[in-house]
C-alpha cells in the first residue's frame, strides 16, 4: 500500500480558515516553547526528556475549545510537531501569524474530526465547499487545509491506495542534466523548459514596480508549469518500465555554486520523488545509483579510455569516440546506459527501493 495526497481548491470560507490557522499556530508555538524549555533545563544540568506527543497532547487538553478548534486538530498538531522534531533532530521554529514573514495557514485534521458531504464539500466545525477535479482514491487517513502564497486555500486528503497499477517490462537508466532535463538509456532526451528564464522579464518588471501580488502570481505560474512538466514525463516513464535507475546527482551541493538558479529551476529532486512513488504504485524497482565515472566510462567496452571527457574543461564535449573499441557516444546517453548497468549490478531484493 502507498499513500497519496489529493489536493482541491476551497471555494469559500477563507476568513474562517485564517482564524482557525491562527489558533493552530498558537498550539504549535506552545509545543515549540515547551520543547525549548526542556532543552534549556537540560543544558542547565537537569535530567529531563524531550516531550513526547502524548505529553504535549495532555498539556493542550482543554485548550482547543477556547481557541475555537477541534480537540483532534490540536492533537494532530502535537503529533506533527514531534514527527518534525524527530525527523530533523532539532526544535522546529515558531509559526508567526502576523506581519510580513507570517507563516502560511495550515490546519490539520483526522478523518473522525471531519465529515465529507456529497461530492465536493467538507464539514470541519463549519461547511467548506471545494472544487473536486478528480475522484478521491482509497481510504482517507489524515488531511489538512493549507494556504498558498496568494492567499488561496486548499484541502488536502492523505489516502492509502493499493499498489495495483500496471506497468510494462522495460528497464531504463536516467541521467539528469541542465542542457536537457533527463536523458534515458534508450536515447530519449527530455527537454529542460527553463520555466524561470521564460518569465524572467515579467518578474523583473513586477519587481521594479514593487508589485508583490503580481510577483506571487508569476512564481505560482512557474511552479505549476514545472510541476506539470515533471508529472507528465515521470508518469510515462513509470508506466513503461519495471525498473528505473536514476543518477544520484547532488543537487544540494550544486545549489551552492554558480549553477544554483538553473539547478533549482530543473527540479531534479521533485522529478526523482515523483519517479519513486509512481514506481512503488506499480510495484516497479526504483534505484538511485552512484553516477561517478559514468560520463567517462565507455558503455560498450566498460573501460575509461584516454579519449573520454574528463574534468570541468570537457563539459562542452557532447560527443566522443572510444579510443579502445571505437564506439561513438553521445555523452548523456552513454552516462544513462552506465547508470542502468550500475543499477542492474546492484539490484535490491524484490519490493525494496535501494539507494546505492
Amino acid at each position: 500500500m502507498s499513500f497519496l495526497s489529493f489536493k482541491f481548491r476551497v471555494k469559500s470560507g477563507e476568513r474562517r480558515l485564517r482564524k482557525h490557522a491562527i489558533a493552530c499556530n498558537q498550539v504549535w508555538n506552545f509545543c515549540v516553547a515547551t520543547q525549548r524549555e526542556a532543552e534549556r533545563r537540560w543544558r542547565g544540568g537537569a535530567k529531563v526528556h524531550w516531550p513526547t506527543a502524548f505529553d504535549l497532547i495532555r498539556l493542550v487538553t482543554g485548550g482547543a475549545a477556547g481557541l475555537g478548534i477541534h480537540s483532534d486538530t490540536a492533537s494532530q498538531i502535537c503529533r506533527q510537531f514531534v514527527n518534525s522534531r524527530n525527523l530533523h533532530r532539532r526544535c522546529p521554529r515558531f509559526r508567526p501569524s502576523f506581519g510580513a514573514k507570517r507563516a502560511l495557514g495550515w490546519i490539520a485534521f483526522i478523518p473522525r474530526a471531519v465529515k465529507v458531504e456529497g461530492p465536493s464539500a467538507i464539514y470541519l466545525k463549519q461547511r467548506y465547499a471545494f472544487w473536486k477535479s478528480r475522484d478521491i482514491e482509497g481510504a482517507i487517513k489524515s488531511g489538512s487545509f493549507v494556504e498558498d502564497a496568494q492567499g488561496r486555500w486548499y484541502v488536502v486528503f492523505q489516502c492509502e491506495v493499493p499498489d495495483d497499477l500496471p506497468t510494462n517490462d522495460g528497464m531504463v537508466g536516467i541521467d539528469l542534466g541542465l542542457k536537457t532535463l533527463a536523458t534515458t538509456s534508450d536515447g530519449e532526451k527530455i527537454e529542460n523548459l527553463r520555466h524561470y528564464d521564460r518569465y524572467a522579464a515579467k518578474l523583473a518588471v513586477a519587481q521594479r514596480a514593487g508589485n508583490k501580488k503580481r510577483l506571487r502570481a508569476i512564481h505560482a505560474k512557474i511552479a505549476n508549469a514545472r510541476r506539470h512538466h515533471l508529472h507528465e514525463h515521470s508518469t510515462r516513464i513509470a508506466r513503461e518500465n519495471k525498473m528505473i535507475v536514476v543518477g544520484d546527482v547532488n543537487s544540494a551541493r550544486l545549489k551552492r555554486t554558480k549553477m544554483a538558479k538553473s539547478v533549482s529551476d530543473a527540479g531534479w529532486s521533485s522529478f526523482r520523488h515523483m519517479l519513486r512513488y509512481k514506481a512503488a504504485r506499480r510495484q516497479a524497482v526504483y534505484v538511485e545509483a552512484d553516477e561517478r565515472w559514468t560520463s567517462q566510462t565507455c558503455s560498450a567496452c566498460g573501460v575509461i579510455p584516454v579519449s573520454s571527457p574528463k574534468g570541468m574543461g570537457a563539459l562542452g564535449m557532447r560527443r566522443w569516440d572510444c579510443s579502445d573499441c571505437g564506439a561513438s557516444h553521445d555523452r548523456d546517453v552513454n552516462a544513462a546506459r552506465n547508470i542502468l548497468r550500475v543499477g542492474l549490478e546492484h539490484q535490491p531484493p524484490a519490493g525494496e527501493i535501494a539507494v546505492l
